[in-house]
């Protein structure tokens, strides 16, 4: 799962976190939270939820709540 939004000239995005061992994904074990400015990525933060992860954004950069949006993954 990957969730994307641009605010204030950064884009936020939001991508689960998996274990990898010996070549096989496992379950997902957090969501890492990734601030860009232009193509480099300013800050990451990994938590246990989405939410966790929304709630930084809209507390350390004001991006709104409601303004995530699904993105295939990369």
């Amino acid at each position: 799962m990957t969730l994307e939004q641009k605010h204030d000239g950064l884009l936020f995005r939001i991508e689960s976190a998996h274990f990898f061992e010996q070549g096989k994904k496992d379950p997902v074990i957090g969501f890492y939270l990734y601030i860009y400015k232009g193509d480099r990525c300013e800050y990451d933060y990994l938590q246990d939820t989405v939410t966790a992860c929304k709630e930084i954004a809209f507390e350390d950069f004001a991006a709104p709540m409601e303004g995530w949006q699904e993105v295939a993954e990369s």
